[in-house]
């Protein structure tokens, strides 16, 4: 028997588009003889829909979408699809009013509704604010084939595997206690660094432990903040991988489970990018081009300085929607080194984009001459500092609204983490891009750019990083250097370490507490800036849930 993973790329809350997408592969599975055809979690929808949940009516047009969509199926396949299903029991009971469920479509009508049992509520999750968990084993039969399916985190809750259980009951063991010839794993997981290397390991625990071939379908593409890797996964029964989906992209994989063995055939298995810097290149262009796209925006702004955080911003905005369509705006000040204005000439030059220079020497001039009376009697400062800033983002920001550009903030993970940045200002945008990267990894994605060719000028990754906001300012006159900051900061976002822990690891005690302090300090900043691509466990976005008036 045939069965198709289809790694699709939905959007949000497009109904009528989703259905047509899932269509539209499955006349392609049949067109090549499959008989059961999986797609992932909320496909119907697409994950995570938020609080449009909440909405009476978008409920009742996608079981109508579903129902139309049976009708459709080509009749020879046996489609899986997600979405949101009523709960009945909600009023009676007293939970949630909805499940997170799976349809299957035949002949014409759904035959059968399965219910996510796991509901996860940690990082970017909110489950249990819209969903109530499924109660039984979920499975059904196909030309004699016992099929289990469960729903994403249905599958991460094996004490053998983490040590430890989230939840009370284990889906993929009380399947296994059903004697089902194969277990499916219907997912909308979202991507983070190492994430396909733990799936795999997940799944291939699971196939062995309990001697089950297991498949796993993706989502892919990009909702906010979130990336979709895809990567879907097909292992037998002994643990061996037999196929694997494409990385960052749609896909459709075919693959043959033959009932006599009880297990799947070796398929096709694609290469997975080529280390980390490839990894994160390939999951921040997705996420960007689909960003853009799904918002109906065409064209992108952004300032270069001739500093690396905009030059890699630069080149992945390139690389997601075409030079053509990127325009980079030069705004250089009287503290503003020649080299900054040359080296992003020189990247403009080599990605193929479009620039515009526009001084502000005297709009600087403008704004000390207003500002005489009430700064007087003051030393130069942040304040002055900020105001350079403060212009280029307004410059930026009635480019963005008179052509109807995105405007994308080039701030990374290191910058954001301590407040050096500047609100309604360099913090301008509609996408943060590299706000979940850090800056030792922005040099790091740099120097892989230019592993045949140079793309990001040699200059801009070799010269000491500076705001350039006051005469002979480098980033180290007001931080450790990053090497130093990025371990500090690891250990205080990523690995919730306390200050003696930190400083049990071999860092100055003054510069961990000045560190700590900072980032505490900045979240009112974090709060108010554009949403940032998520690409580590921890990032400053949906999941991170920090109080700003504290102690």
């Amino acid at each position: 028997m045939k069965i198709a993973l289809a790694q699709l790329n939905p959007t949000i809350g497009d109904l009528k588009n989703n259905a047509q997408q899932i269509l539209k592969t499955a006349q392609q599975a049949a067109a090549q003889g499959v008989k059961l055809l999986l797609t992932p979690e909320l496909s119907l929808c697409g994950y995570p829909p938020r609080d449009l949940l909440l909405n009476a009516h978008f409920i009742t047009e996608m079981e109508q979408e579903l129902h139309q969509l049976a009708t459709e199926l080509p009749p020879e396949v046996r489609g899986l699809v997600g979405l949101a299903t009523r709960n009945p029991d909600a009023i009676v009971t007293g939970s949630k009013p909805l499940f997170n469920s799976i349809a299957l479509l035949a002949a014409g009508k759904v035959q059968n509704i399965f219910h996510k049992r796991l509901l996860p509520t940690y990082d970017v999750f909110d489950e249990n604010r819209y969903f109530t968990p499924g109660s039984e084993a979920n499975w059904f039969i196909l030309d004699g084939i016992k099929i289990g399916v469960t729903v994403c985190e249905d599958l991460w809750n094996d004490e053998d595997f983490w040590g430890k259980r989230s939840y009370l009951i284990n889906p993929i063991a009380e399947l296994a206690i059903q004697d089902i010839d194969l277990s499916i794993n219907l997912s909308a997981s979202p991507y983070s660094m190492g994430k396909q290397q733990i799936r795999a390991a997940i799944l291939k625990h699971a196939a062995f432990k309990y001697d089950r071939a297991v498949l796993y379908v993706n989502q892919v593409g990009a909702n906010d903040d979130l990336i979709f890797d895809g990567c879907s996964l097909g292992f037998d029964r002994s643990g061996e991988l037999v196929c694997r989906g494409t990385s960052f992209d749609r896909d459709l994989i075919i693959v043959e489970f033959d009932e006599a063995t009880k297990d799947l055939k070796l398929a096709k298995i694609q290469p997975q990018p080529d280390g980390a810097d490839a990894e994160i290149w390939q999951a921040l262009v997705l996420g960007v081009r689909d960003y853009i796209h799904k918002c109906s925006f065409q064209k992108v702004i952004l300032g270069l300085s001739g500093g690396i955080d905009s030059a890699l911003v630069a080149a992945i905005a390139a690389a997601a929607i075409g030079a053509d369509n990127v325009l980079g705006v030069l705004m250089p000040s009287t503290y503003s080194s020649s080299h900054s204005v040359t080296d992003a000439i020189a990247l403009a030059a080599n990605l193929g984009i479009k620039t515009e220079t526009i001084p502000i020497g005297d709009l600087m001039q403008g704004f000390d001459r207003t500002l005489e009376s009430q700064f007087k009697d003051t030393e130069f400062g942040l304040a002055e500092e900020n105001i350079q800033s403060r212009i280029r983002g307004t410059l930026l920001m009635s480019m963005s609204n008179k052509f109807g550009y995105l405007l994308l903030s080039t701030g990374n993970k290191s910058e954001m983490a301590v407040g050096y940045c500047t609100l309604y200002g360099d913090m301008n945008g509609g996408l943060a891009v590299i706000a979940d990267v850090p800056k030792m990894r922005v040099f790091s994605i740099c120097k892989w750019l230019n592993r045949e060719r140079e793309i990001i000028p040699t200059n801009i990754i070799t010269k000491p990083p500076s705001a350039e906001l006051k005469p002979g300012q480098i980033d180290q006159d007001s931080l450790p250097p990053y090497e130093i900051l990025d371990e500090i900061l690891a250990a205080i976002v990523c690995e919730h370490q306390s200050l003696e822990q930190i400083v049990d690891r071999g860092f100055d005690s003054q510069v961990v507490t000045k560190i700590t302090r900072l980032v505490k300090l900045a979240e009112f900043k974090r709060r108010q800036a554009p949403p940032g691509l998520k690409i580590t466990d921890r990032a400053f976005g949906t999941g991170w849930r920090m109080p700003i008036a504290s102690r």
